[in-house]
């Protein structure tokens, strides 16, 4: 169980704000932080692993204090038991894929299986190559797996997949999910992926200028409390056509495309990019925008 407390004066594209967040998090569960840009996000991972300092507040971790003002606790970032996953990799070039992971075990851990760690992410193969000849996908692959190499308790990911294509990403969050079974690793998660957070997320919590203005299961956050069907599928409009009775919205659902049906009034409110869910009801698809 994590227990979050943070204030903070940061630096937004409006000016100074004040971030306040309270947040407890569950053993084992994967909770997103999902906002605009600039809204905190970032610096609230950045606090959690010890890169930032709050002004005040505390953080606690399995019972233990890793950060705490009033008590003048404030542990250094290697002092905590994180597992941190950035878009860039940072993987280190002169290794190949099995040093990178035997580098983060470190000398005092020298009893975690790396082997296992490579079956669980499919990396056995590709643990004598170095990082110049692997695909982005890999390079993230082996990224988590150094992030998990230390047995964390806590793993942080701040947009990790936002730079890959839509096929490479969709197989990813295979990997997160089985990582996440296998390992039950409590994870924070940044992403702006609607679709991606319902696709993985046990919570999701919306940051909007450092205040948090939503949070609940990313059904209950995003989608429309009333809306009901068989199948529900998240998706972004890729392009409208106003017909003359109808208009057609293409959706882009993963690697799939539908196109809906809908009343022009439905059309006028949509714009290109907007994040949708795709119900199906008695075989009749309807859309839903989601609203964060």
């Amino acid at each position: 169980m994590i227990e979050i407390d943070f204030k903070k004066k940061l630096n937004g594209g409006d000016g100074v704000f004040d971030l306040a967040l309270k947040l407890h998090i569950e053993a084992s569960e994967l909770v997103t932080i999902y906002g605009p840009s600039g809204a905190g996000k970032t610096s609230t991972l950045r606090m959690i692993s010890g890169l930032m300092n709050p002004d005040s507040g505390s953080l606690v971790v399995k019972k233990e204090i890793w950060y705490d003002s009033a008590k003048g606790i404030n542990r250094k970032p290697q002092e905590r038991s994180i597992g941190y996953v950035f878009q860039d990799y940072a993987l280190f070039a002169h290794m190949t894929v099995f040093e990178n992971l035997k580098f983060a075990r470190g000398k005092r851990d020298a009893h975690n299986p790396i082997e296992e760690l490579l079956e669980v992410m499919e990396l056995q193969q590709l643990k004598h190559r170095k990082p110049e000849t692997l695909s982005g996908g890999q390079k993230q692959r082996v990224a988590l797996a150094r992030a998990l190499v230390q047995k964390p308790k806590l793993l942080l990911l701040d947009e990790p997949f936002a730079a890959l294509d839509n096929t490479i990403r969709f197989k990813l969050h295979e990997y997160l999910k089985r990582v996440q079974e296998h390992y039950q690793v409590t994870t924070v998660l940044i992403s702006h992926e609607v679709g991606e957070i319902i696709k993985l997320a046990d919570r999701v919590v919306v940051l909007e200028v450092g205040q948090v203005v939503k949070a609940g299961t990313p059904d209950a956050v995003f989608a429309n409390q009333n809306l009901s069907g068989k199948f529900q599928f998240p998706g972004i409009v890729v392009k409208i056509e106003n017909e003359e009775v109808l208009s057609v919205v293409t959706v882009r659902i993963h690697t799939q495309i539908a196109k809906v049906v809908v009343q022009h009034e439905e059309a006028q409110a949509l714009s290109l990019g907007d994040q949708v869910m795709v119900v199906s009801k008695a075989f009749n698809p309807i859309l839903y925008k989601l609203e964060a």
